[in-house]
């Protein structure tokens, strides 16, 4: 694959619990808004909220899924999500081996 190339994105999201992140991983992998979602050990993550600097545990998820799933996939994570503002952030993916991707977006559309 050649830069620029891809018709997939990297979805990057943070949840409080295991729970949460494993609802959420299930539920877009079977409405197929996402091929694959990773599930990452909980870490720190520092923010602002409301004014005041505070630090939380997250997991973050990293959702691999094609371009044109984001909205839906967008709309799903507002749905799911239990943050009031959730992150949500793509990155489009501008080289990949060739059979994972036809692979992911295979199983990343209805």
């Amino acid at each position: 694959m050649s830069a620029g190339s891809t018709d997939a994105i990297v979805v990057l999201c943070t949840v409080g619990s295991t729970p949460d992140a494993d609802r959420i991983a299930a539920a877009l992998v079977e409405r197929r808004l996402a091929a694959c979602v990773h599930v990452m050990p909980a870490g720190v993550s520092t923010y602002r909220w409301q004014g005041v600097v505070e630090q939380a545990q997250e997991h973050q998820l990293v959702i691999k899924t094609a371009a044109d799933r984001f909205e839906d996939l967008r709309a799903a994570l507002v749905e799911l999500h239990p943050y009031d503002v959730p992150e949500l952030i793509a990155l489009p993916v501008t080289q990949a081996h060739a059979p994972y991707l036809a692979w992911l977006l295979e199983h990343s559309r209805p």
